[in-house]
């Protein structure tokens, strides 16, 4: 076996010692790779953001999540209810009220998340200065560059 290598490929451990990303990144099975997928696409962000010290229902969730479809977000819902992120109540009334909650792992992750927004927003004006020169090298490199074809 290759050094470095682990017998079962969805095993992971051992990332926080000699710490290499491509270690889980590059392999598809890997469940530190699924769990990062799922936590960080725009979709869990938001619902984990709204649901820190709220219960919200479906309604109130989709109402608040610009652009959702009531697909994804069903989608999205029980994606973090299965990881154990987000816990769903039924209420035996008619008609059904249901509620989503933060659990208290879900609760961890805002934490972390919340501090992933801090540095943003601490940052948002450099990264916006980053993009404007990048743009503006591309576009005098687009513009240095000879045509690539001529029509006759």
């Amino acid at each position: 076996m290759e050094e470095g290598t682990y017998k079962s490929p969805g095993h992971c451990e051992g990332t926080d010692r000699d710490y290499d990303a491509l270690q889980w990144d590059t392999r598809e099975d890997c469940e530190v790779r699924q769990i990062l997928d799922r936590v960080a696409d725009k979709w869990s962000l938001l619902v984990i953001a709204l649901l820190d010290r709220h219960t919200l229902r479906f309604t109130e969730l989709r109402r608040k999540i610009d652009g959702i479809s009531q697909r994804m977000l069903t989608v999205t819902l029980r994606q973090l209810e299965r990881d154990g992120l987000v816990e769903r109540t039924v209420y035996p009334v008619v008609p059904p009220r249901v509620e989503y909650a933060l659990t208290p792992l879900g609760a961890t992750l805002h934490d972390t998340i919340q501090a992933l927004v801090t540095w943003t927003e601490g940052h948002q004006n450099e990264i916006a200065a980053a993009r404007a020169a990048y743009d503006a090298r591309e576009a005098a490199e687009a513009q240095a560059r000879p045509p690539e074809h001529t029509r006759v």
